[in-house]
């Protein structure tokens, strides 16, 4: 009996998605619980496992746009793996097609524009050549006796015609003595096996929707502070190791942000709210979205009610998201209704940054990395090691001084570390 393979439900909003790959072939024999291909939508990645024992025909190849339900693939159940047959080739999208061109004619001996006609030159030639110094009497003209048009510029300008080297007039006072050769033609290289092309995933496509959206849709405005990383760091490395040896994960930074953010959240309230229609909604609980970077976008899993969890329960959760994310086992519940985000790009060596929101949240963090800075501390200059934090703000329901306020919030309890085990 045959047992069909269908993509399955992701939620309500999500009705399709990309196949992308499949982790078998076809003939090949399967068993039950076994996964069989990687789905991708515009939110999440997951896997699809087979429902019974059996011989495996795959009927749609990877890289293929699929709809939820839709079947793509067949299990002859209790069958036995035959040889594998290949899989067929995935259709490449339009955009990747690859077109032969026709045989190209000769190409004629070019016709110069009339030098010093440059009544005959259109504005838009004209203007082209301002903008590019592309000389229009180095190219072959097309037009009514021989003038050179808009089209001839592109077609020169992309390296689909020659461009001839033109000689400067020779001053006036400067004798003739020789002929000299006319110049070979000069090209601009064609872009054609120099460039790669493919489609956007179905997440990065997300991705970008979402951060269009949140830069076209709210008042978005920064603010920036710093913040002296010595007592983090000299706590970390006090007790580092007896936290990793007690709760068998590392004491990082994050949990310290993760922290001070809630307790800012709570002292700020503005900036624990978001706009609905005219409505001002203020959160009164805190499920920080902590960004994560993976091979194929950003994501951002919700650490729920951090107000409750300890030190080592949020360095447990963001390490446990971090992996799933990286591995595309995030589940999209774990992605959404957060109130507040934190982005730390200076994992990467960011030293500054503008981060956008995270639509339709009001606010969001970034964290930099750390250098050693000169600061000047009871009218003596000395070396700290200095972050500095950006807060990016919806200013249509966040005024500046709350912005402001935030940070410094922030920058205290950092800076003062104690303040944030009280109840921990």
């Amino acid at each position: 009996m045959a047992v069909e393979v269908k993509i399955p439900p992701m939620g309500e909003s999500i009705t399709g998605g990309l196949l992308a790959s499949w982790t078998v072939k076809s003939g090949d024999a399967v068993r039950k619980g076994q996964p069989l291909f990687s789905y991708e939508t515009d939110k999440v990645t997951s896997e699809g496992t087979a429902e019974v024992d059996g011989c495996i025909t795959i009927g749609v190849p990877a890289g293929t746009e699929v709809l939820v339900g839709q079947v793509i693939a067949t299990i002859e159940a209790g069958a036995a793996g035959a040889a594998p047959a290949p899989v067929a080739a995935a259709p490449k999208a339009v955009s990747e097609k690859s077109v032969t061109p026709p045989a190209a004619a000769p190409n004629p001996a070019p016709v110069l524009a009339k030098s010093g006609a440059s009544a005959e030159i259109s504005p838009a030639v004209r203007r082209i050549s301002a903008e590019t110094g592309l000389n229009p009497a180095s190219i072959p003209g097309t037009g009514k006796a021989g003038r050179v048009t808009k089209g001839d510029m592109l077609a020169a300008l992309e390296g689909k015609t020659p461009i001839m080297a033109v000689a400067s007039a020779p001053a006036a006072s400067a004798p003739a003595t020789t002929t000299a050769a006319p110049a070979g033609p000069v090209t601009i290289p064609s872009r054609e096996g120099r460039t790669t092309r493919k489609r956007m995933s179905p997440l990065r496509r997300k991705i970008a929707e979402r951060l269009v959206q949140a830069k076209s849709e709210t008042a978005m405005l920064t603010t920036f502070n710093e913040v002296n990383m010595a007592p983090v760091m000299e706590l970390r490395k006090r007790h580092g190791e007896e936290f990793l040896k007690k709760y068998g994960v590392k004491l990082g930074f994050m949990s310290f942000f993760v922290k001070a953010a809630v307790q800012a959240l709570k002292d700020v309230r503005a900036v624990n709210a978001q706009l609905d229609g005219e409505d001002i909604v203020e959160n009164n609980f805190y499920d920080i979205g902590v960004a994560v970077g993976t091979e194929k976008g950003l994501m951002v899993p919700v650490v729920r009610d951090c107000d409750a969890l300890s030190f080592a329960g949020i360095e447990k959760a963001i390490t446990d998201y971090g992996k799933r994310a990286r591995d595309g086992k995030i589940q999209l519940p774990e992605l959404q209704g957060g109130v507040f985000t934190i982005s730390n790009g200076g994992i990467y060596g960011s030293m500054l940054s503008t981060p956008i929101l995270n639509h339709p949240q009001a606010a969001i963090m970034g964290l930099h990395n750390i250098v050693e800075r000169p600061v000047a501390e009871n009218g003596q200059v000395v070396i700290r090691p200095i972050m500095y934090l950006a807060l990016s703000y919806d200013h249509r329901i966040i005024d500046g001084k709350e912005a402001v306020t935030f940070l410094v919030k922030v920058r205290q309890y950092i800076e003062e570390p104690h303040t944030l085990l009280f109840g921990a």
